[in-house]
């Protein structure tokens, strides 16, 4: 029997550089997150869209755990008010720190640990080795090229058709929320290498 997730892994921007709608965007969906109670777990940092998120969702009646490595702890401002603060010793301990952590994964716009992070997930998922949620939430398009790449993967034949239900795109925080409580549907290829 499928279960909603109780704890969702955010990956998003520390950029101080980014537009302010951004900023909305992780506090909108903090605060949709701590309404219903769910644990937040985030890369440990207290600045751009990283720091609103975990902000929010505190304040909507949420728990937060941010994981940041000793090397960031100062670079990205940790959350010294994070429900847990995990410090680790590089980036890959970071990840599967926040992998294990999650029951689903949310993908907000970002830069390239965003994407590095998303796509990790989404392979992951793809290779059948979790079965969690991953959502990628984009109002404004910031995922179009990357979209547009993996169709261009998969026309050459690098890309399974298949892994692309391993991740929803959904343009509202409402409809990432719902995609983040509707089941997996397993895969019946995996992402060719």
């Amino acid at each position: 029997m499928y279960v909603v997730p109780r704890s969702v892994c955010v990956f998003c921007s520390s950029s101080e550089l980014i537009a302010p709608r951004y900023l909305t965007l992780a506090d909108d969906v903090g605060a949709a997150l701590g309404s219903r109670g769910w644990t937040c777990v985030s890369g440990g940092g207290s600045v751009s869209m990283m720091g609103r998120l975990a902000r929010a969702t505190r304040a909507a009646g949420g728990h937060t755990v941010g994981v940041i490595p000793e090397a960031l702890r100062g670079r990205e401002v940790a959350d010294l008010d994070a429900d847990e603060l995990v410090v680790t010793q590089d980036m890959r301990e970071r990840k599967g720190i926040m992998d294990e952590r999650a029951e689903a994964f949310l993908a907000l716009p970002g830069g390239i640990g965003t994407l590095e992070e998303l796509m990790e997930v989404w392979t992951a998922g793809a290779l059948a080795m979790h079965d969690k949620p991953v959502v990628a939430l984009d109002p404004w398009g910031d995922f179009a090229l990357l979209r547009a790449q993996v169709d261009a993967w998969i026309d050459g034949g690098f890309v399974s058709r298949d892994s692309l239900s391993r991740v929803r795109w959904v343009a509202t925080v409402d409809h990432a929320i719902e995609a983040l409580t509707a089941p997996v549907l397993p895969s019946a290829e995996s992402v060719m290498e």
